[in-house]
């Protein structure tokens, strides 16, 4: 494996880790921790050494003095996918992991250090093969494609064996880390067999229910339940939502060099967490039934929640292009909006505007006016069937040259910055930057006609809603925040300040309705 640098810890870090840790010894042989484990602490070597040993036994990486052991999991509480093994005579600080909780709450040069190294290390032993699951199903399998795109979401390391089990049974077979197996499950169970999540009762009572856990619903956790609500956030994937699988923000406040989604959202949530908000997933949301006093909102295997308020911040999801390796562009040359910064990024650079709708024209344009040179890329054989004719007349005045017909087939690049494209036709075309502008569809069909929708199906609120507060829907005590909300500039610092905002909303409601009467 590609085994990213491990940083070391300096003297002050190891003197407040010892303050609230304790020193131990290990002799050479010693396993702190093996495949399979659910539980373990975070281990800081004073002296000594340790290999870090995959389930088969190759060594992947060794710590020394100053070094520490963990990733994703030390947080999270899920199964080990590694075996520590002691290899000279050690001598260590044992963290408990509630302690260490406290610790990077309060010491912020520790917590950046330990949480993008552990980011880092999950990032590596995704491209181990034999680490973490194993799924057995073919290609054709819906239930084992899925489960493959739920491991993706939730960056769980996995191998994926594509044929049908040997004894044959419910797809996918799925093995779990250190022994066992589950036939056919869900993605729930999956995440129980791991140790991760938590597990709703079959009725939940709170103040405030945030459906969706991107970053305007993770926002929203953390200002939420720092104000002393009693906070629930339910999520159907992962944690995080699309913002959780960027590689990189580049245009987020406070991050001149920009910041991965994972790193980003798993901040979030550890915030959140912190001031005892809870986070379950996957539980997808079913029905909204609206209540005067409590609002109930059903979930999937049988659980429902009566909450006092409710935030629905479930986001959209951007129509991507069907092509191989888009992934490995997204965040970092490849786009879903473009404004100032995007503008300022690739001023002087060959720029695709993929689209031929209106958004996609005055994207074009902005970039255009930015000293990009745009070329617009779309797929019908006359742009005035989908734009507006001054938007046409725009494209030319700035320059942007317009291909119709074009469909791209291939993306071309390394380490995620773009270089060509290679469209359906076999042209190449260089490029540096790409937008995507194809639409997005909003994740509120579970509503059905319960809150009020624009006609693309975003929710309204504020004065569109009738209502007077802007994050307000047509229900009152009932929010939308973030992407999902019709008229949202659809950007992650939005979001997170739809999401703080809509606190103070609640606050507001709250103050003017007793806690009684419910949807039943």
């Amino acid at each position: 494996m590609s085994t990213p640098a491990s940083p070391l810890l300096s003297p002050s870090q190891l003197d407040a880790l010892a303050e609230i840790g304790e020193e131990r010894a290990a002799p050479v042989g010693e396993l702190l921790y093996r495949v399979g484990d659910r539980t373990y602490p975070f281990i800081a070597i004073l002296e000594g050494e340790v290999a870090i040993i995959d389930p088969v036994g190759n060594e992947l990486v060794r710590h020394g003095p100053s070094g520490f052991l963990g990733e994703l999991n030390l947080l999270s509480g899920q199964t080990v996918f590694v075996n520590a093994l002691v290899t000279r005579a050690l001598r260590y600080i044992a963290v408990e992991r509630g302690a260490l909780r406290s610790l990077l709450n309060e010491n912020g040069p520790l917590s950046d250090l330990l949480l993008s190294t552990f980011i880092s290390r999950r990032e590596a032993l995704q491209s181990v093969q034999g680490i973490g699951l194993e799924i057995v199903g073919p290609h054709g399998s819906e239930s084992t494609m899925r489960m493959i795109e739920f491991a993706r979401a939730n960056r769980l390391p996995y191998t994926w064996q594509e044929t049908a089990p040997p004894d044959g049974g419910a797809l996918p077979l799925v093995r779990l880390p250190g022994g066992g197996e589950l036939r056919g499950p869900t993605a729930g169970q999956v995440l129980r067999a791991l140790g991760i999540g938590l597990e709703l009762a079959p009725r939940e009572e709170v103040d405030l229910l945030i459906v969706g856990a991107g970053p305007a619903g993770l926002a929203a956790a953390v200002y939420g339940a720092s104000e002393g609500l009693d906070t629930l956030v339910v999520e159907g994937t992962a944690l995080g939502g699309q913002a959780g699988s960027s590689r990189r923000i580049e245009n987020y406040l406070g991050f001149p060099a920009g910041i991965s989604g994972t790193e980003l959202t798993s901040r979030a949530v550890t915030q959140a967490r912190k001031f005892n908000a809870r986070t379950a997933t996957p539980y997808r949301a079913l029905s909204l039934a609206p209540g005067s006093g409590r609002h109930l909102v059903r979930l999937e295997d049988d659980r429902e929640i009566a909450a006092r308020a409710v935030l629905l911040a479930t986001g959209a999801q951007y129509r991507r292009l069907p092509v191989d390796r888009l992934a490995e562009f997204e965040g970092l040359t490849v786009f879903y909006a473009a404004g100032a910064p995007e503008a300022q990024l690739c001023a002087g650079s060959r720029v695709a505007v993929v689209g031929g709708g209106n958004s996609a024209g005055q994207a074009a344009v902005w970039l255009a006016r930015g000293g990009a040179l745009v070329t617009l890329l779309h797929r019908r054989a006359e742009l005035h069937e989908t734009m507006s004719d001054y938007l046409i007349h725009e494209l030319e005045r700035y320059g942007v040259a317009v291909r119709d017909r074009s469909e791209i087939g291939v993306l071309h690049g390394e380490d995620g910055h773009l270089e060509a494209v290679t469209l359906t036709s076999g042209e190449r075309l260089p490029f540096s930057f790409m937008f995507l502008f194809l639409g997005a569809l909003p994740c509120t069909e579970w509503l059905d006609d319960t809150v009020a929708r624009d006609h693309d199906g975003f929710i309204l609120t504020g004065a569109a809603a009738n209502m007077d507060n802007l994050l307000e829907t047509a229900i009152a005590g009932v929010f939308a925040a973030g992407d999902v909300r019709s008229g949202s500039t659809k950007r992650c610092a939005t979001a997170v300040g739809e999401g703080a905002m809509a606190v103070q909303f609640v606050h507001a409601h709250l103050s003017r309705t007793p806690a009684v009467e419910e949807a039943t």
